[in-house]
């Protein structure tokens, strides 16, 4: 019987069959539908001309917001993209896991407590030079503002030595929103098949020596908070969060 959980066996999902198919369903289906309903603009992509590996921290309004970015990347790097997704939402039902590892190339990640063997299976595969798309919020946003990120994405990438590229994906909860959204703005307006969606890449940083982790993950929190008024142009977007703590 198939495990679930943190259990689930995923590296099936990153084998040579797996990706082929991974990547035909990309470029034939679901690249083209998700800019087709977006109309997907994307910035930035001049931030990702290294080698990587890249940690994308993003932030999280909607379901939809991983096939966004995916669409977004480069192929060469979604290619050897891994999403962290939720245990407990995509790991506990046989159906549904099978479909994330399939479609999304995900690892299930235990985001209501810490758990060093999710981590380890994470940090082991940035090591092995696979770029991780990760929430560092936990989940999606329940009120369409941007939530205090976790210390996570930060370990990861002082640990493994690699780059973060802050993410902002922008409107991506009014498509679709009452499916694929939690904000009461998102679920209590029109499902909109069809709505402009921008992603953005920021400049990576790194850690340096000299920083701590929970320092470094402000910093990436900063990152964030920032792109998304860059794209946004709303001067208060986060201003909320980020003075609480």
């Amino acid at each position: 019987m198939t495990r679930l959980g943190l259990d689930y066996p995923t590296a099936w999902g990153r084998r040579y069959s797996t990706r082929v198919a991974r990547d035909l369903l990309h470029r034939l289906f679901l690249g083209p539908y998700m800019r087709y309903m977006s109309s997907l603009e994307v910035r930035g992509l001049e931030h990702l001309r290294g080698s990587g590996p890249y940690i994308f921290t993003a932030n999280h309004a909607s379901n939809l917001d991983t096939p966004l970015i995916l669409s977004a990347l480069p192929a060469q790097l979604r290619r050897r993209t891994v999403v962290a997704a939720a245990m407990d939402s995509f790991f506990m039902d046989r159906r549904t896991a099978f479909r994330t590892v399939l479609v999304f190339n995900a690892i299930p990640i235990d985001r209501l407590r810490v758990n060093r063997r999710s981590a380890q299976v994470a940090l082991a595969l940035v090591e092995d030079r696979w770029n991780l798309l990760i929430y560092p919020e936990g989940g999606r946003t329940p009120d369409g503002r941007l939530q205090h990120f976790k210390g996570g994405a930060a370990y990861l990438a002082e640990r493994a030595g690699a780059i973060v590229v802050p993410t902002y994906v922008h409107d991506a909860g009014y498509l679709r929103g009452p499916k694929y959204a939690k904000a009461p703005r998102f679920v209590n307006g029109p499902s909109r098949r069809r709505h402009h969606v921008i992603v953005a890449f920021g400049e990576g940083i790194r850690c340096p020596d000299d920083e701590t982790i929970r320092r470094f993950g402000a910093r990436i929190e900063d990152a964030v908070i920032q792109l998304g008024r860059d794209v946004s142009h709303d001067l208060a977007y986060g201003v909320n969060d980020s003075l609480d703590g």
